[in-house]
């Protein structure tokens, strides 16, 4: 099989409707930030039926600015999970405040509200969930607790965009929802990211922070209507998404409910054909909410399979299939070990999942061929493990038949003696 058949792991499904767009874009010379960054926040609003919307460079910069324009900085702490991607992680420490990790469900992966509890402390200022893989978390314990202690709560939602909780969209439940559209995500820009919001004064702190601190509208100002002054009123950052990105997002989300139902059906057809192997699968989505199908990710216990999860990866890539590990868990990086002293062994449920498990291939652009693929390629890496275990554990049989039948004709062995050479029974006792 050529390089070409390599099945890219995440690879976004782009139609004509975005390249075209693109086009016009690059035709009408503005490509920066405007009115086509304008109308996809408008339009990703009214989707998730949320008031206010600020496009960003990436769900990174949309966490660091919720953070900060929540009011959190210096000697606050923020708890989150151990089951995410750095990033989570980064954009508090960036904001200046201190993340405090809460072990995760064993089932649904997210974050457990038992253990967020027993984190919080006087410093505690927010509690930052993930909605791991497009499975929404526990949201009614999260905001309790929140409310109780008088918390904010900022969603990263970079796997979530279609996620429902009883019957809400992930990322109107806190006080911030943070989006991703990177090249992986179920609806991408290439890069870029989007904070979702109740509160006005939260939004326009949002857009002022991400534009180097300028005035609002500041990106009017080499508009048709004239140049317009601005004024730098805070030290802010270079967040903002282009209109050349917005561009692929309009059309994007327009399709964001077929492309749900295809990788729904994906997910259907892996659970059907990894039934009867020795991985556990994603658990069942829960009654009352929904699932983004983001990602699929196995388990792979080398006990089990006489396999371990790197030499799993190995095998399905020399089988051309690409596959990612979502996640490590945090505390097995260096840098969070000697930052914080975590060590993995504090958050077993995430240390667990962390070594196990592995992301198949889940994009709407896969073919029907390319499923089939995929199955294959887990299915075959399995069974050839086995196989070749059996294979082992016949000659060591065989061996160990022809060792006894030796012993048997020349007497007891070194191993059937006690420690000064002589048999533990003597003969005829």
């Amino acid at each position: 099989m050529s390089p070409s058949d390599f099945i890219v792991f995440g690879a976004p499904k782009i139609e004509q409707d975005e390249i075209d767009e693109v086009v016009r874009c690059l035709e009408s010379g503005w490509i920066g930030t405007g009115p086509r960054v304008a109308r996809f926040e408008k339009e990703f609003a009214a989707y998730k039926g949320q008031p206010f919307a600020a496009a960003v460079s990436s769900c990174t910069a949309a966490m660091h600015l919720s953070v900060l324009a929540a009011g959190i900085g210096q000697g606050d702490e923020v708890i989150t999970t151990p089951m995410t991607f750095c990033a989570t992680v980064n954009a508090i420490i960036h904001a200046g405040a201190t993340p405090v990790l809460a072990d995760v469900d064993p089932l649904t992966m997210n974050i457990d509200p038992a253990e967020v509890e027993a984190r919080i402390t006087r410093k505690t200022k927010a509690i930052l969930p993930v909605h791991f893989a497009g499975r929404a978390a526990n949201m009614d314990a999260l905001t309790e607790i929140a409310a109780r202690h008088g918390l904010k709560v900022i969603e990263d939602c970079a796997h979530a965009i279609e996620t429902e909780y009883h019957g809400r969209p992930a990322g109107t439940f806190g006080d911030f929802g943070c989006f991703s559209f990177y090249a992986t995500k179920n609806v991408t820009t290439g890069e870029g990211g989007m904070v979702l919001t109740r509160n006005e004064e939260d939004l326009a702190r949002v857009r002022v922070l991400a534009l180097h601190g300028m005035s609002k509208d500041a990106w009017k100002r080499f508009s048709d209507e004239g140049y317009k002054h601005y004024f730098v009123v805070e030290t802010g950052f270079k967040y903002n998404m282009m209109d050349l990105q917005a561009a692929l997002g309009i059309h994007q989300l327009r399709r964001v409910e077929s492309n749900w139902r295809r990788r729904e059906e994906i997910w259907r057809q892996y659970n059907e054909a990894f039934a009867g192997l020795s991985v556990t699968l994603p658990a069942e989505v829960e009654p009352n909410t929904r699932h983004a199908y983001h990602l699929y990710t196995i388990l792979i216990d080398e006990a089990a399979n006489e396999i371990n999860r790197d030499e799993f990866i190995d095998a399905m890539t020399a089988r051309n299939i690409g596959v990612g590990i979502h996640y490590l868990s945090v505390p097995e990086h260096p840098v969070c070990q000697d930052k914080f002293g975590w060590h993995p062994e504090d958050y077993p449920h995430a240390m667990r999942i962390g070594r196990q498990t592995v992301s198949l291939p889940l994009s709407a652009k896969l073919s029907d061929a390319e499923v089939a693929r995929v199955i294959e390629a887990v299915q075959g890496t399995l069974s050839a493990k086995r196989e070749a275990q059996t294979d082992r554990n016949d000659e060591r049989t065989v061996r160990s038949n022809e060792e006894k039948v030796r012993s048997n004709e020349q007497g007891a062995t070194s191993q059937d003696r006690g420690g000064c050479g002589q048999p533990f029974f003597a003969p005829g006792a």
